[in-house]
């Protein structure tokens, strides 16, 4: 009740002193009190610019390091170095904190207080920043300023993978809640359980980060063809995307079919009880679409709920203003955003952790004494498996169309390079290095222990290796290698 109370005496003037809006962070010390300087960051700055996913990592970022400084006696805007270096080894190393964390983990926070201090020093609001730099040799031999904090060499401590076997339990058990034997619990399917497997098998086919998939319109996910293709195309706009640059993704047909079987499914339920109940009708901040133009450059043309009329770029319609896309279906407005809660109204992308995290844990409920690692998977999980999947079919098709022999691939392994950028490109990083090093980090060797050691039988005018292959020999790398799940089943149990 007091923080009820706070919040609404506070939340005014908070309002018009920052033009915050709705969505938009905000931070309340221990004393529920509301900085103005730090909102003007979090509402103004480059920080407002960001993708939703990062805003959200950089504020649990400040929230920890203004807790520490708070319980030294200090706001955030007397942060001093001595301060910081404190929290460095208190956040990575210290018996005194319950959660330590890696270097990846520990970067992402020094990013965020990077931003947030240089911000403070430019606005005036704070007379030095607590970060010390210093000056190194950049990648393309300019000079750069990193901070002396920074950890190197650092690698995050939450890359994992899962076999495609070792998903497919998760899928069952966690998500279409399954029994352990491997079969359909009476009474226990769930009323999202299309919705959730078509958006975890979507994730897990293309390699989409959670935004991105999370946030696509119905007329930008493929559809089924006539007589059906493996894969299918996909464009992303670059307003969704973490690099803002659009690309294609590749679906497999299979999943295309899942998505489409959930759209004319559970997803036409909950709009259509959405639409007796009159809920679209009564957003005031839904926009209709009326027109879509263009081909290269598509246009939506839209009208609100006021009666006006206007345009937006699909390419630049970021995460909030595709919630509020409507169109105008056979039994009245229906969401253009693909993915829907049972109230009918667009899923936040970030409610996604929540239902993975459950189907985790209903795994590691259900599965306990069966299996001695229940499966366990997040959104990011699933782009990682989708890179280290890639990468094997990609490397037998390139051994398979260059013809080389199991010496000669080791004799000129530098061609190998291609394949790298080829996974680079299907995930979207901007450096190759990214894809190489953090991602497919503990596997990169295995192209010579593994890849090269059992070439795969192809059968009989076949354009890529068989599933039981790629299976078999991810179940080896699974064997070899730290943080890649795997699980020894029956064959046809899940």
């Amino acid at each position: 009740m007091r923080l009820q109370k706070m919040l609404q005496r506070e939340g005014l003037g908070w309002r018009e002193e920052t033009g915050g809006r709705p969505g938009d962070p905000i931070m309340l010390s221990p004393d529920y009190r509301v900085d103005t300087e730090l909102s003007n960051y979090l509402c103004r700055s480059s920080f407002a610019r960001l993708s939703g996913e990062t805003k959200r990592n950089y504020t649990d970022d400040y929230r920890i390091f203004f807790n520490f400084l708070w319980r030294r006696g200090r706001w955030w805007h007397e942060a001093e170095s001595d301060d910081l270096w404190d929290f460095e080894d208190w956040r990575m190393r210290s018996s005194d904190n319950p959660a330590p964390v890696g270097g990846a983990r520990w970067n992402r926070g020094l990013a965020a207080l990077s931003r947030l201090y240089g911000w403070g020093v430019s606005a005036g609001v704070v007379a030095r920043s607590p970060v010390v730099t210093r000056e190194v040799r950049g990648r393309f031999g300019g000079v750069v300023k990193v901070p002396e904090a920074r950890a190197v060499r650092a690698r995050s401590s939450n890359v994992h993978w899962l076999t495609p076997r070792a998903f497919r339990v998760w899928l069952e058990v966690g998500l279409r809640r399954h029994s352990p034997e491997g079969g359909p619990e009476s009474g226990r399917a769930g009323r999202l359980e299309a919705r959730n497997t078509a958006f975890a098998e979507l994730l897990f086919s293309s390699g989409l980060r959670l935004t991105e998939g999370a946030s696509l319109l119905t007329f930008e996910m493929p559809r089924p063809a006539l007589g059906g293709d493996r894969f299918y195309p996909g464009r992303l706009a670059r307003a969704v995307t973490k690099s803002k640059r659009a690309r294609t993704f590749y679906v497999a047909g299979q999943v295309v079919g899942s998505v489409a079987g959930y759209v004319e499914s559970s997803r036409a339920a909950v709009v259509r009880r959405a639409q007796q109940a009159s809920r679209y009708e009564k957003l005031m901040l839904r926009r209709v679409v009326t027109a879509v133009t263009g081909r290269r450059q598509r246009v939506l043309h839209w009208r609100d709920a006021q009666g006006r009329q206007g345009r937006t770029a699909l390419a630049e319609a970021g995460v909030a203003e595709r919630m509020r896309l409507y169109r105008e279906g056979a039994q009245g407005l229906e969401p253009l955003w693909l993915w829907l809660n049972e109230a009918g109204l667009p899923l936040r992308p970030a409610s996604w952790e929540n239902v993975f995290r459950s189907a985790s844990e209903r795994c590691a409920r259900e599965l306990a004494g069966q299996l001695a690692e229940p499966p366990f998977c997040t959104p990011h999980m699933c782009r990682h498996s989708f890179a280290l999947h890639m990468l094997v079919v990609l490397h037998h098709l390139m051994d398979r169309r260059m013809g080389l022999s199991v010496q000669e691939r080791r004799d000129f392994q530098l061609l190998y390079g291609d394949v790298w950028r080829m996974v680079q490109d299907l995930l979207g990083h901007a450096q190759v290095e990214t894809t190489r090093d953090i991602y497919l980090a503990p596997v990169a060797d295995l192209r010579l222990r593994s890849l090269l050691a059992d070439p795969a039988p192809l059968a009989k005018g076949a354009a890529a290796p068989s599933v039981q292959w790629v299976s078999e020999l991810l179940a080896r790398i699974a064997r070899e290698s730290e943080g890649v799940q795997d699980v020894d089943i029956a064959p046809g149990r899940w």
